[in-house]
Parts: structure tokens; sequence; C-alpha cells
């Protein structure tokens, strides 16, 4: 099965982190949180592949 992960700069893992901290203060389960923010993620990243022409064929699985 594919699941491609983008590679994040240290300030995207701080944001990542912030947002997951506000989904838990929000009452999520910390597994839920990380799940909601990693899927946004993976959908921005899919969304500038798509926009700039890259695939994900182009890396290994």
């Amino acid at each position: 099965m594919y699941n491609h992960t983008p590679t994040l700069t240290h300030e995207e893992q701080q944001k990542a982190a912030e947002r997951i901290h506000e989904l838990m203060a929000q009452g999520i389960s910390s597994g839920e949180a990380i799940m909601i923010v990693a899927n946004q993620i993976r959908e921005e990243d899919a969304k500038r592949r798509q926009a700039t022409g890259e695939s994900f064929s182009d890396e290994e699985e």
C-alpha cells in the first residue's frame, strides 16, 4: 500500500505540533489529532504536487 509522507521543515513540524496541541485542547485524543494533522499535511502536499506537475510515482514506494 502506498503511503506518501512528505518531508517537513523544522518550521512546518512546529506548526503541525501546534495544530495537534490545539486539537487536543478541544478534547480530541492525541492519536486522532495526529491523524487529522497528518492527513491535512498529505492533502496540502498532494495539491502542491499536482499544481507543480510532480508525480507520486517519482518516489520510491
